[in-house]
């Protein structure tokens, strides 16, 4: 499945603290991509190995749990330029990794402290795809 790369999700971050039109601008400039509803043992290898069909990869950043430091169901990938990044939403989202159908959405850029999740137990919310 082809998603197009132009279309932004309507989902905002409510850590991004600038506006609504800077928000929009991050998303359509940047080289990071958030994947969700991943296997809590997808691994940094498994992402590499799908994600770098798309292009050279910066880094991976693993999603964790803030109590325990196991992965928690989501990462962030970094690539070095936005065609890569716009390749890897267009093909790869919704791609099955581990047995689940993940998605792969434009991010306005990794900060330290986002690794974490964001649930009651220190876990992923689960949204739906």
């Amino acid at each position: 499945m082809c998603i197009d790369p132009t279309n932004i999700s309507a989902y905002r971050d409510r850590m991004f603290l600038g506006t609504q039109k800077e928000y929009e601008h991050a998303l359509q400039t940047s080289t990071t991509i958030y994947i969700g509803n991943m296997s809590f043992y997808t691994t940094e290898e498994q992402l590499y190995e799908l994600f770098s069909r798309a292009g050279e990869i910066k880094k991976i950043i693993m999603g964790l749990d803030k109590n325990t430091k196991t992965p928690c169901g989501f990462c962030f990938i970094v690539y070095y330029s936005r065609e890569d990044t716009e390749d890897s939403v267009k093909y790869i989202s919704r791609a099955i990794l581990d047995d689940r159908p993940i998605r792969v959405d434009f991010d306005w850029g990794f900060q330290d402290g986002r690794q974490w999740g964001r649930g009651r137990s220190g876990g992923q919310l689960n949204l739906p795809i």
